[in-house]
């Protein structure tokens, strides 16, 4: 599907279409725990009473624990900004686990960003030394809205496994 025909294809197939056989050796993962989102929900102005009847124990909402949508540590980056917000800024922080090579180097490329974008990765090299590692980085997207809906992509590439991550920055009515 091309995101020329179809600006909203990023929303329908997310971070790549599935090969299944590569999924046995994904390189990276993104993981996200309980405390992941519990903080999500926490930062979405759950009431505590909610919160339980989601989780099942007996989890709590305080200042400590809040987390904003964009802080939930997930494969892809969406950025919802309103038409009167002509400029955007937004840090995104995440952590990727090491699962494929135990030494390996993964460099990261954004490509096609839309023109008026500056997306920048810091770090833009992980090295790994281990099987499990985990190793975070903050990506900043900053611009100007000219359409309403644009998209790019991040990819780390070790050589062997390119792990794709959409950005995907779209206007709310």
């Amino acid at each position: 599907m091309s995101t020329i025909k179809n600006p909203e294809a990023k929303f329908g197939y997310g971070s790549d279409h599935i090969n299944p056989l590569k999924v046995v050796n994904p390189g990276l993962v993104y993981d996200a725990g309980p405390i992941d989102y519990i903080r999500f929900l926490c930062g979405q102005k759950y009431s505590t009473t909610l919160l339980r009847l989601v989780t099942g124990d007996n989890s709590t909402c305080d200042a400590t624990i809040s987390a904003k949508v964009w802080d939930l540590n997930y494969p892809s980056f969406a950025l919802s900004t309103f038409h009167s917000e002509t400029n955007f800024t937004r840090i995104f922080n995440r952590v990727v686990t090491n699962v494929g090579t135990p030494v390996s180097t993964y460099r990261a490329s954004v490509t096609d960003a839309p023109t008026g974008f500056r997306i920048q990765l810091n770090p833009s090299v992980l090295s790994f030394t281990s099987l499990g590692q985990t190793l975070s980085f903050t990506l900043t997207v900053e611009g100007t809205i000219v359409d309403p809906i644009v998209s790019t992509s991040l990819v780390w590439d070790d050589g062997v496994h390119q792990v794709r991550s959409p950005i995907v920055v779209f206007v709310v009515s």
